[in-house]
């Protein structure tokens, strides 16, 4: 499937972020044993990544480009 130019950007940033946000939240599993503050900031973390995932998979939308996970 061949998107166009100005899309292909920000499919790759969202794709990114995609992978950013599972990271994140695999980092919550790794730090359990670290103690409440770093479990808390790994959370911190990993909801801010979702938040641009969740943005940029907002933008593409309205763009009316859909992409399967």
């Amino acid at each position: 499937m061949n998107q166009p130019a100005p899309y292909a950007e920000l499919i790759a940033t969202y794709k990114r972020a995609r992978a950013e946000a599972a990271h994140k939240q695999g980092l919550i599993k790794a730090v359990a044993a670290k103690g409440p503050k770093a479990i808390q900031a790994a959370i911190d973390t990993a909801g801010k990544a979702v938040k641009r995932r969740d943005s940029y998979a907002d933008k593409l939308a309205s763009l009316g480009v859909v992409l399967k996970d």
